[in-house]
């Protein structure tokens, strides 16, 4: 999967989200974008694995 069908799958999630639960803003999406991306960045830090193939062995969790 690349960088754009991701951030297309996360839109889908964020509006899906904003749909059932109208009181999440795009405040509190962006900021759990934020977290999970800083989660990646430790991960690949303590590992050594590139952000694509972490993203990878997520999508196959």
């Amino acid at each position: 999967m690349n960088n754009d069908q991701l951030e297309g799958k996360w839109k889908m999630v964020k509006g899906a989200f904003k749909k059932k639960y109208a009181e999440v803003t795009d405040d509190d999406l962006t900021y759990a974008e934020g977290e999970f991306d800083q989660m990646l960045g430790k991960i690949q830090e303590k590992t050594g694995n590139s952000k694509e193939e972490l993203k990878k062995e997520i999508e196959q969790l």
